[in-house]
Protein backbone atom coordinates (compact mmCIF):
# COMPACT_ATOMS: atom_id res chain seq x y z
CA UNK A 1 0.00 0.00 0.00
CA UNK A 2 2.86 2.39 0.77
CA UNK A 3 4.27 1.73 -2.68
CA UNK A 4 0.89 2.29 -4.34
CA UNK A 5 0.40 5.59 -2.50
CA UNK A 6 3.92 6.64 -3.46
CA UNK A 7 3.08 5.88 -7.09
CA UNK A 8 -0.15 7.86 -6.83
CA UNK A 9 1.67 10.89 -5.40
CA UNK A 10 4.32 10.62 -8.08
CA UNK A 11 1.60 10.57 -10.75
CA UNK A 12 -0.10 13.61 -9.24
CA UNK A 13 3.16 15.58 -9.15
CA UNK A 14 4.52 14.48 -12.55
CA UNK A 15 5.41 17.21 -15.01
CA UNK A 16 3.13 17.42 -18.02
CA UNK A 17 4.33 18.71 -21.40
CA UNK A 18 2.38 21.45 -23.10
CA UNK A 19 -0.43 19.85 -25.11
CA UNK A 20 -0.03 19.83 -28.86
CA UNK A 21 -2.27 22.27 -30.73
CA UNK A 22 -5.36 20.59 -32.21
CA UNK A 23 -5.13 19.45 -35.80
CA UNK A 24 -7.00 21.61 -38.33
CA UNK A 25 -10.71 21.13 -38.86
CA UNK A 26 -11.89 19.51 -42.08
CA UNK A 27 -15.56 19.89 -41.09
CA UNK A 28 -17.62 20.87 -38.06
CA UNK A 29 -21.11 20.04 -36.83
CA UNK A 30 -22.80 21.01 -33.56
CA UNK A 31 -19.55 21.40 -31.65
CA UNK A 32 -17.97 18.23 -33.04
CA UNK A 33 -14.98 18.52 -35.36
CA UNK A 34 -13.36 16.29 -37.96
CA UNK A 35 -9.66 16.86 -37.39
CA UNK A 36 -7.37 16.40 -40.39
CA UNK A 37 -4.06 14.58 -39.83
CA UNK A 38 -3.01 14.79 -43.46
CA UNK A 39 -2.08 12.02 -45.84
CA UNK A 40 -3.56 11.34 -49.25
CA UNK A 41 -6.02 9.09 -51.03
CA UNK A 42 -9.41 7.93 -49.72
CA UNK A 43 -10.05 9.24 -46.20
CA UNK A 44 -10.13 7.00 -43.14
CA UNK A 45 -12.42 8.51 -40.50
CA UNK A 46 -11.66 7.40 -36.95
CA UNK A 47 -14.61 7.62 -34.56
CA UNK A 48 -13.85 7.23 -30.83
CA UNK A 49 -16.31 6.52 -28.07
CA UNK A 50 -18.45 9.26 -26.55
CA UNK A 51 -16.68 8.33 -23.29
CA UNK A 52 -13.15 9.70 -22.65
CA UNK A 53 -11.34 12.12 -24.99
CA UNK A 54 -10.39 11.05 -28.53
CA UNK A 55 -6.64 11.43 -27.98
CA UNK A 56 -6.08 7.78 -27.04
CA UNK A 57 -5.76 7.37 -30.82
CA UNK A 58 -3.24 10.22 -30.86
CA UNK A 59 -1.32 9.69 -27.63
CA UNK A 60 2.00 11.49 -27.36
CA UNK A 61 4.76 9.17 -28.52
CA UNK A 62 2.32 6.38 -29.38
CA UNK A 63 -0.01 7.92 -31.92
CA UNK A 64 -1.72 5.48 -34.25
CA UNK A 65 -3.13 8.36 -36.31
CA UNK A 66 0.17 10.17 -36.88
CA UNK A 67 1.88 6.88 -37.73
CA UNK A 68 -0.75 6.11 -40.37
CA UNK A 69 -0.61 9.64 -41.80
CA UNK A 70 3.20 9.43 -42.02
CA UNK A 71 2.75 6.33 -44.19
CA UNK A 72 0.58 8.35 -46.57
CA UNK A 73 -2.88 7.31 -45.34
CA UNK A 74 -5.43 10.15 -45.31
CA UNK A 75 -6.54 10.29 -41.66
CA UNK A 76 -9.34 12.21 -39.96
CA UNK A 77 -10.41 12.01 -36.33
CA UNK A 78 -13.88 12.83 -35.03
CA UNK A 79 -13.49 14.98 -31.93
CA UNK A 80 -16.94 14.89 -30.26
CA UNK A 81 -16.21 17.98 -28.16
CA UNK A 82 -18.25 18.78 -25.06
CA UNK A 83 -22.04 18.41 -25.11
CA UNK A 84 -23.96 21.66 -24.66
CA UNK A 85 -27.55 22.02 -23.50
CA UNK A 86 -28.91 21.38 -26.99
CA UNK A 87 -26.87 18.19 -27.36
CA UNK A 88 -28.06 16.79 -24.02
CA UNK A 89 -31.15 15.47 -25.83
CA UNK A 90 -29.09 13.48 -28.34
CA UNK A 91 -29.08 9.75 -27.74
CA UNK A 92 -26.31 7.53 -29.08
CA UNK A 93 -28.44 7.12 -32.20
CA UNK A 94 -28.96 10.89 -32.28
CA UNK A 95 -25.21 11.47 -32.34
CA UNK A 96 -25.01 9.21 -35.38
CA UNK A 97 -27.92 10.92 -37.16
CA UNK A 98 -27.21 14.55 -36.34
CA UNK A 99 -23.40 14.66 -36.10
CA UNK A 100 -21.62 11.66 -37.61
CA UNK A 101 -23.65 11.36 -40.81
CA UNK A 102 -23.51 15.11 -41.63
CA UNK A 103 -19.74 15.11 -41.09
CA UNK A 104 -19.35 12.11 -43.40
CA UNK A 105 -21.46 13.90 -46.00
CA UNK A 106 -19.32 17.05 -45.67
CA UNK A 107 -16.27 15.12 -46.90
CA UNK A 108 -17.82 14.80 -50.35
CA UNK A 109 -16.47 11.28 -50.84
CA UNK A 110 -16.89 7.84 -49.31
CA UNK A 111 -14.60 7.06 -46.38
CA UNK A 112 -13.19 4.03 -44.63
CA UNK A 113 -14.82 4.08 -41.19
CA UNK A 114 -12.86 2.98 -38.11
CA UNK A 115 -14.76 3.01 -34.82
CA UNK A 116 -13.17 2.40 -31.43
CA UNK A 117 -15.21 1.06 -28.49
CA UNK A 118 -18.72 2.60 -28.56
CA UNK A 119 -17.55 4.51 -31.63
CA UNK A 120 -17.46 1.16 -33.44
CA UNK A 121 -21.09 0.50 -32.59
CA UNK A 122 -21.93 3.94 -33.94
CA UNK A 123 -20.01 3.61 -37.22
CA UNK A 124 -21.76 0.29 -37.89
CA UNK A 125 -25.03 2.21 -37.84
CA UNK A 126 -23.56 4.97 -40.01
CA UNK A 127 -22.36 2.40 -42.56
CA UNK A 128 -25.91 1.02 -42.73
CA UNK A 129 -27.37 4.46 -43.42
CA UNK A 130 -24.79 6.08 -45.71
CA UNK A 131 -22.24 4.89 -48.29
CA UNK A 132 -18.84 3.90 -46.93
CA UNK A 133 -15.83 2.15 -48.43
CA UNK A 134 -15.16 -0.22 -45.51
CA UNK A 135 -15.86 -0.63 -41.82
CA UNK A 136 -13.46 -1.47 -38.99
CA UNK A 137 -14.91 -2.15 -35.54
CA UNK A 138 -12.07 -1.88 -33.03
CA UNK A 139 -12.83 -3.34 -29.59
CA UNK A 140 -16.45 -2.38 -30.29
CA UNK A 141 -19.47 -3.95 -28.58
CA UNK A 142 -22.47 -5.13 -30.55
CA UNK A 143 -23.92 -8.04 -28.54
CA UNK A 144 -24.33 -6.37 -25.15
CA UNK A 145 -25.92 -9.51 -23.72
CA UNK A 146 -22.44 -11.08 -24.00
CA UNK A 147 -21.15 -8.87 -21.19
CA UNK A 148 -20.94 -10.71 -17.85
CA UNK A 149 -24.22 -10.65 -15.91
CA UNK A 150 -22.42 -9.16 -12.91
CA UNK A 151 -21.13 -6.24 -15.01
CA UNK A 152 -24.55 -5.54 -16.51
CA UNK A 153 -26.17 -5.65 -13.09
CA UNK A 154 -23.55 -3.26 -11.71
CA UNK A 155 -24.14 -0.82 -14.55
CA UNK A 156 -27.89 -1.00 -13.96
CA UNK A 157 -27.34 -0.09 -10.30
CA UNK A 158 -25.02 2.73 -11.27
CA UNK A 159 -27.64 4.19 -13.62
CA UNK A 160 -30.42 3.83 -11.05
CA UNK A 161 -28.30 5.78 -8.55
CA UNK A 162 -27.24 8.45 -11.06
CA UNK A 163 -30.28 8.91 -13.28
CA UNK A 164 -32.05 11.63 -11.29
CA UNK A 165 -28.92 13.77 -11.01
CA UNK A 166 -28.06 13.23 -14.68
CA UNK A 167 -31.54 14.27 -15.76
CA UNK A 168 -31.26 17.43 -13.64
CA UNK A 169 -27.81 18.29 -15.02
CA UNK A 170 -28.55 17.20 -18.58
CA UNK A 171 -25.34 15.12 -18.56
CA UNK A 172 -23.80 12.14 -16.77
CA UNK A 173 -20.42 13.30 -15.35
CA UNK A 174 -17.29 11.45 -16.39
CA UNK A 175 -16.50 10.76 -12.72
CA UNK A 176 -19.55 8.48 -12.52
CA UNK A 177 -18.42 6.49 -15.54
CA UNK A 178 -14.88 6.31 -14.18
CA UNK A 179 -16.22 4.61 -11.06
CA UNK A 180 -17.74 1.93 -13.27
CA UNK A 181 -14.38 1.29 -14.95
CA UNK A 182 -12.57 1.05 -11.61
CA UNK A 183 -15.13 -1.43 -10.33
CA UNK A 184 -14.25 -3.90 -13.11
CA UNK A 185 -10.94 -4.71 -11.40
CA UNK A 186 -10.24 -2.68 -8.22
CA UNK A 187 -7.04 -4.60 -7.46
CA UNK A 188 -5.59 -3.66 -10.83
CA UNK A 189 -6.25 0.04 -10.16
CA UNK A 190 -4.07 -0.20 -7.05
CA UNK A 191 -1.47 -2.40 -8.72
CA UNK A 192 -0.85 -0.02 -11.62
CA UNK A 193 0.13 2.80 -9.26
CA UNK A 194 2.29 0.40 -7.29
CA UNK A 195 4.10 -0.48 -10.53
CA UNK A 196 4.33 3.18 -11.57
CA UNK A 197 6.36 3.93 -8.43
CA UNK A 198 9.27 2.09 -10.07
CA UNK A 199 8.94 3.32 -13.66
CA UNK A 200 11.39 5.75 -15.25
CA UNK A 201 11.93 7.53 -18.56
CA UNK A 202 9.65 6.95 -21.52
CA UNK A 203 7.59 4.28 -19.75
CA UNK A 204 6.81 6.69 -16.91
CA UNK A 205 5.85 9.47 -19.33
CA UNK A 206 3.62 7.08 -21.27
CA UNK A 207 1.89 6.02 -18.06
CA UNK A 208 1.13 9.63 -17.11
CA UNK A 209 -0.21 10.45 -20.58
CA UNK A 210 -2.46 7.39 -20.63
CA UNK A 211 -3.71 7.86 -17.08
CA UNK A 212 -4.49 11.53 -17.78
CA UNK A 213 -6.55 10.40 -20.78
CA UNK A 214 -8.39 7.78 -18.71
CA UNK A 215 -9.32 10.31 -16.03
CA UNK A 216 -10.39 13.06 -18.43
CA UNK A 217 -13.20 13.58 -20.84
CA UNK A 218 -16.52 15.28 -21.39
CA UNK A 219 -19.69 14.26 -19.60
CA UNK A 220 -22.11 12.03 -21.47
CA UNK A 221 -25.32 13.64 -22.75
CA UNK A 222 -28.15 12.35 -20.58
CA UNK A 223 -30.11 10.96 -23.54
CA UNK A 224 -27.03 9.04 -24.70
CA UNK A 225 -26.45 7.74 -21.17
CA UNK A 226 -30.08 6.61 -20.93
CA UNK A 227 -29.86 4.73 -24.22
CA UNK A 228 -26.50 3.19 -23.32
CA UNK A 229 -27.57 1.90 -19.92
CA UNK A 230 -31.23 1.06 -20.56
CA UNK A 231 -31.42 0.09 -24.24
CA UNK A 232 -27.93 -1.29 -24.86
CA UNK A 233 -26.84 -2.93 -21.59
CA UNK A 234 -30.38 -3.40 -20.30
CA UNK A 235 -32.14 -4.77 -23.40
CA UNK A 236 -29.34 -5.37 -25.93
CA UNK A 237 -31.20 -3.61 -28.72
CA UNK A 238 -28.21 -3.72 -31.13
CA UNK A 239 -27.47 -7.41 -30.60
CA UNK A 240 -31.13 -8.41 -30.80
CA UNK A 241 -31.70 -6.45 -34.03
CA UNK A 242 -34.04 -3.89 -32.44
CA UNK A 243 -31.86 -0.76 -32.47
CA UNK A 244 -33.29 1.98 -34.67
CA UNK A 245 -31.21 4.83 -36.05
CA UNK A 246 -32.82 7.33 -38.39
CA UNK A 247 -35.98 5.27 -38.27
CA UNK A 248 -34.19 2.22 -39.67
CA UNK A 249 -33.42 -1.05 -37.88
CA UNK A 250 -29.67 -1.57 -37.76
CA UNK A 251 -28.70 -5.15 -38.57
CA UNK A 252 -24.94 -5.60 -38.66
CA UNK A 253 -25.38 -8.84 -40.59
CA UNK A 254 -26.97 -6.86 -43.43
CA UNK A 255 -23.95 -4.64 -43.99
CA UNK A 256 -22.79 -4.94 -47.58
CA UNK A 257 -19.18 -3.72 -47.39
CA UNK A 258 -15.79 -5.05 -46.29
CA UNK A 259 -15.81 -5.39 -42.49
CA UNK A 260 -12.88 -5.95 -40.12
CA UNK A 261 -13.81 -6.90 -36.54
CA UNK A 262 -10.83 -6.46 -34.17
CA UNK A 263 -11.27 -7.84 -30.66
CA UNK A 264 -9.06 -8.50 -27.65
CA UNK A 265 -9.30 -11.82 -25.88
CA UNK A 266 -8.10 -10.15 -22.66
CA UNK A 267 -10.36 -7.09 -22.85
CA UNK A 268 -11.99 -6.43 -19.47
CA UNK A 269 -14.03 -3.46 -20.74
CA UNK A 270 -15.47 -4.85 -23.99
CA UNK A 271 -15.39 -8.67 -23.98
CA UNK A 272 -14.40 -10.30 -27.26
CA UNK A 273 -17.69 -12.23 -27.26
CA UNK A 274 -19.62 -8.95 -27.58
CA UNK A 275 -18.02 -8.11 -30.94
CA UNK A 276 -19.95 -8.12 -34.20
CA UNK A 277 -18.56 -11.51 -35.23
CA UNK A 278 -18.94 -10.59 -38.89
CA UNK A 279 -16.53 -10.13 -41.78
CA UNK A 280 -12.84 -10.67 -41.16
CA UNK A 281 -11.91 -11.15 -37.50
CA UNK A 282 -8.58 -10.22 -35.92
CA UNK A 283 -8.01 -11.43 -32.35
CA UNK A 284 -5.38 -9.78 -30.15
CA UNK A 285 -4.21 -10.56 -26.64
CA UNK A 286 -3.69 -7.01 -25.38
CA UNK A 287 -6.28 -5.22 -23.28
CA UNK A 288 -8.83 -2.67 -24.39
CA UNK A 289 -6.36 0.24 -24.33
CA UNK A 290 -3.09 -1.66 -24.62
CA UNK A 291 -4.10 -2.95 -28.04
CA UNK A 292 -4.01 0.67 -29.28
CA UNK A 293 -1.08 2.21 -27.37
CA UNK A 294 0.87 -0.70 -25.85
CA UNK A 295 4.45 -1.57 -26.70
CA UNK A 296 3.33 -4.30 -29.12
CA UNK A 297 0.54 -2.21 -30.67
CA UNK A 298 2.46 -1.25 -33.79
CA UNK A 299 3.12 -4.86 -34.76
CA UNK A 300 -0.16 -6.38 -33.67
CA UNK A 301 -2.68 -3.64 -34.54
CA UNK A 302 -1.24 -0.67 -36.42
CA UNK A 303 0.41 -2.66 -39.21
CA UNK A 304 -2.57 -5.01 -39.88
CA UNK A 305 -4.92 -2.02 -39.85
CA UNK A 306 -2.67 -0.13 -42.28
CA UNK A 307 -2.65 -3.16 -44.59
CA UNK A 308 -6.47 -3.37 -44.41
CA UNK A 309 -6.88 0.31 -45.28
CA UNK A 310 -4.34 0.00 -48.09
CA UNK A 311 -6.30 -2.85 -49.66
CA UNK A 312 -9.42 -0.73 -49.44
CA UNK A 313 -7.66 2.18 -51.17
CA UNK A 314 -6.31 -0.13 -53.88
CA UNK A 315 -9.83 -1.32 -54.71
CA UNK A 316 -11.03 2.17 -55.75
Amino acid sequence: MRRALAGLRRYQEAERPMPSPPMPAAAECRGAVLRDYGGSGPPAVFVPSLINPPNVLDLAGRSLLRWLAARGQRVLLLDWGWPDVARSRLSVAGHVEEILLPLMDALGEEADLVGYCLGGTMVAAAARLAPARSLTMLAAPWYFSAFPDESRAGLARLWDESRASAETLGVLPMEVLQGAFWSLDPARTVAKFEAFAGLEGEEARAFVALEDWANDGPPLAVAAARELFEDFFGQDLPGSGRWRVGGKLIDVAALDLPLLDIVSTSDRIVPAASGAGMGRRLELEQGHVGMVVGRRARRTLWEPLAAWLSRSAASC
